[in-house]
Formats: C-alpha cells, structure tokens, sequence
C-alpha cells in the first residue's frame, strides 16, 4: 500500500527530545517491515516444501502398502527368518483368456501354464530334481508317495481318478538350515470339484491322510488369518508334540481348478514363519 506524504515542520532550536521508549524487538515502520515480510515468504516457500515432500513421501509409501506382496523387491528378511525369494510375477494368460476370479470364468479355470505357477526356490535352496518329472509333469504315484498308509494312497488314487485329475506338477528344495519343501499342484476341469470332492470333505480342518512323519496333526490355529489371499481356501495344519526326528508342516490350498499341497519337514522343529510365507507366497501365485 502507498505511504500518503507527510508535511514535516521543523523542530523549535531547542534540545532534541528523548527518544521514545520502545522495545527492541518492534522498530519503526521502515525497511524492518520489509525485513519481517523477506522472512515471511522464506518461512512460505520452505513450508510448501515440506508439505510437497510430505505428500509426495506419503504417496510413495501408499503405493508400496498397496502392492501385492509379490511385487516389493526384497520381500525376504533375515530378521525374521523369512527366506529370500526372487521376485514374483505371475505367468502371462493366452489373448482374450480371463482369470480364475473372473466373473467370465465361473470353473476357476487357470488359464496359465500350472508349471508356471510353482513357487520357485528361495536364494541358497538346492533343488530336488526328482519332482520334476517328466517334462513338469509328476506321476500321480510319486505325490502319493507321500503319504504313509497304503491304504490311503490307493484310496486317494482312486479319487483322483474319478474326480479327473489332469495333471501334477511339482517342485522342491532343501534350504541350508536342512529344511525340506514339497509343492505339489494338482489341476483338475473345475473348481467345484476341486472344493466339493477334496478340499471341504478331506482336507478343511486336517488330513484325513496321514503324510510320512506326521503321527499326530493338528489345525494350525495360529496361521494369521490376515494373511488368506482373496478367492484361495486355506488349512494349515502342524504335527504336534512329541513327534519324531522331524516335524512336519502341511497346507492344503483350494484355488479355482488347483488343488495345492505345500509340505515342509525339518529335523527338530520346522519354523512357522518360512512355512507361511512359503504357503502365502503360492497361493498368491495361485490366486
């Protein structure tokens, strides 16, 4: 705003006045004033800095949180005792193929190659060769394998069968810390099979099949619940005290058309937290 003129009278012969008792900290209405206004656009410009970092860290982090687990590099710690998988894609589907969530795809058919979508091994795993078959696919006889009674396997045989199995495909690895994983995944024409003929009656709580080393089993309460992926049935079940050399980890997945089993054994005690992310990992694959 332009300062009006002022008239200045000139001041009597006589000693000048005291000066006015004012604080130091207030000055006249001179260039101070355009001092207070040079800090107060540099206190302006450094506040809308901090605001634009602040919604750009904030943006950033949202975008992070709101990946799939799959998609953050590094996901692996070793604070934790997580394993160090690489990074995880899903396989690309055939043109104009929908998912198995689709709306269009009421069997859950999983249009991608199912040896594509095996968990592959973390950093350090040596591979087991042997389970990957013959062009990755596995004999129905060698999964079977790995359960114990005989009668069970030749009834499970006979339910794969019956409920027309397509195919298996498998893959395992043993970590250093001698740690065994099995998956195997077995693909079938719809997802109500998958569900109605397995999943619910012989697999929801626990095994109605006993896997080699596993005396007792029980459900898995402990598995966080806020880890289940969307559109995937899970039931993870842990072999209880007091077992053998080994204790055993298992996980049934129902995902669409694939029945999932994931079996982990180690010598002593199998940690939980590579078994879950292992299982979370797969059915993320899956789902």
């Amino acid at each position: 705003m332009t300062e009006q003129p002022q008239t200045l009278v000139p001041a009597p012969p006589t000693e000048p006045p005291a000066a006015p008792a004012v604080s130091e900290a207030v000055a006249d209405s001179g260039p101070p004033v355009r001092k207070d206004r040079r800090v107060l656009r540099a206190a302006l410009r450094w506040t809308a800095v901090v605001v634009v970092l602040a919604v750009a860290g904030a943006g950033t982090a949202y975008g992070i949180t709101r990946m799939e687990r799959t998609d953050v590099p590094g996901l692996a710690t070793a604070s934790d005792g997580r394993w160090d998988y690489p990074e995880l894609t899903k396989p690309p589907l055939p043109a104009g193929s929908p998912g198995p969530q689709a709306e269009s795809n009421p069997a859950g058919t999983h249009h991608a190659d199912l040896r594509a979508l095996l968990l592959p091994a973390p950093a350090g795993a040596e591979e087991n060769k042997a389970l990957r078959g013959e062009d990755g696919w596995l004999a129905t006889d060698d999964f079977l394998e790995e359960y114990a009674e005989e009668d069970d396997r030749d009834t499970f045989r006979q339910e794969l069968v019956d409920a027309g199995l397509r195919h298996i495909a498998a893959r395992g690895w043993t970590t250093e810390d001698g740690t065994r994983t099995r998956i195997y995944l077995l693909r079938f024409d719809t997802a109500a099979v998958v569900e109605g003929s397995f999943f619910k009656p012989h697999f929801s709580y626990t095994s109605a099949y006993s896997v080699k080393g596993a005396e007792s089993v029980d459900n898995d309460e402990s598995f966080p619940v806020k880890s289940e992926v969307a559109g995937v049935q899970r039931s993870a079940q842990v072999e209880t005290e007091p077992y053998g050399e080994e204790q055993d980890r298992q996980a049934y997945l129902a995902a669409g058309d694939v029945l999932a089993v994931v079996l982990q054994s180690r010598k002593g005690t199998a940690p939980a937290v590579p078994f879950r992310q292992t299982v979370v990992l797969q059915s993320q694959l899956l789902g």
